[in-house]
């Protein structure tokens, strides 16, 4: 069953859906890699048509039983589903097959070369869905020696682009020393058929000369990157592209605070009571779900303990998302780069 992840009270598309465990582009900077708690090269099948079917029938479980519309699905949010082990398992085609039948709405993020093959372009535009294609420079080419090259990723982008409803170009992980790639890449994207992107800054795990530390990363100075994201923005906007910032610190400095891209697309309703527009000047709506007890379950993550997961079972998704704030001040302050 797609889940909530660990973002519900930053993301306004927290909820995931990933039909494999593992990945074999070998990224060397992936954050699932890194955190070392499983070989992710050992791709294992994850969740199929009838967790999908579930879901968009309706059907919650205790971390998402404060959603109860078509929130837009973030699929691929923790592997790609587009690797090669597609070939063989073809779990992505039956749940495409799934998703052009019913017209879910989702934001599909990849790297792969088979989405961009007929049977499933064939599909896709059926669907209700933006693509994410990742893709920075020609210089990562050497940290993703598993993935498509840039060059091939930038053909991939041209055969989809013209069978969705967006497509969008995720320049994450970002890093500084690329700026200039990244710069003059922005009009191949526009050619390639983007819709927008969305630029992130990298984290790394260990300090590093020039690097700050922001919630157990560390990342680049704010005002570094604000100054990256704003002249990579006045060039975006000179082609006609759309600016998205991933990065918490500079969410607002993008197009929208919802950085996926979809905010304003008809049929793509997000989830905006979060933290992210509660602390930026908005007055996002809850729905009378969120005001039931026991619908915070999804934030026992943050806690990672039994007596605030007992606790958690007497609150709303809305108490909360104001508790989150009270109790954790700082660490959100110093996430959203408010400190």
């Amino acid at each position: 069953m797609p889940n909530c992840g660990s973002q519900c009270w930053l993301c306004d598309m927290p909820i995931r859906f990933d039909t494999y465990k593992g990945c074999t582009h070998g990224c060397k900077y992936c954050f699932v890699q890194r955190n070392g708690k499983y070989d992710i090269s050992k791709v294992q099948k994850g969740e199929g048509v009838k967790a999908l079917l579930s879901w968009i029938q309706g059907k919650r479980t205790s971390e998402t039983n404060w959603c109860d519309w078509n929130i837009p699905l973030h699929w691929g949010g923790v592997s790609d589903p587009f690797q090669p082990c597609e070939r063989y398992y073809r779990m992505s085609y039956n749940a495409l097959r799934v998703f052009a039948e019913t017209k879910y709405p989702f934001v599909v993020s990849t790297k792969g070369r088979i989405i961009a093959e007929p049977e499933y372009l064939e599909l896709l535009r059926k669907c209700n869905c933006v693509v994410q294609i990742s893709m920075v420079c020609s210089s990562y080419d050497k940290l993703e020696e598993g993935a498509p090259t840039f060059e091939e990723r930038l053909e991939i982008a041209r055969k989809v682009a013209p069978n969705v409803k967006r497509l969008i170009v995720r320049i994450q992980p970002y890093m500084h020393e690329v700026y200039g790639e990244v710069y003059e890449n922005l009009e191949k994207f526009k050619a390639a058929g983007a819709y927008g992107v969305i630029v992130e800054g990298m984290k790394f795990a260990s300090k590093r000369p020039g690097l700050v530390k922001v919630a157990g990363d560390y990342t680049y100075p704010k005002a570094l990157i604000e100054s990256d994201i704003l002249k990579l923005k006045q060039r975006a906007h000179e082609l006609g592209l759309a600016l998205y910032s991933g990065e918490n610190r500079t969410r607002e400095l993008g197009d929208s605070l919802c950085c996926c891209g979809v905010s304003d697309l008809p049929g793509f309703k997000v989830n905006e009571y979060n933290l992210n527009h509660l602390l930026h000047g908005g007055k996002p709506a809850k729905t009378p779900q969120m005001q039931k007890t026991g619908t915070a379950m999804c934030f026992q993550s943050l806690y990672q303990n039994t007596a605030n997961s007992r606790r958690l079972r007497g609150e709303s998704f809305e108490s909360e998302m104001l508790n989150v704030y009270k109790t954790k001040r700082d660490y959100v302050n110093e996430t959203f780069g408010l400190k």
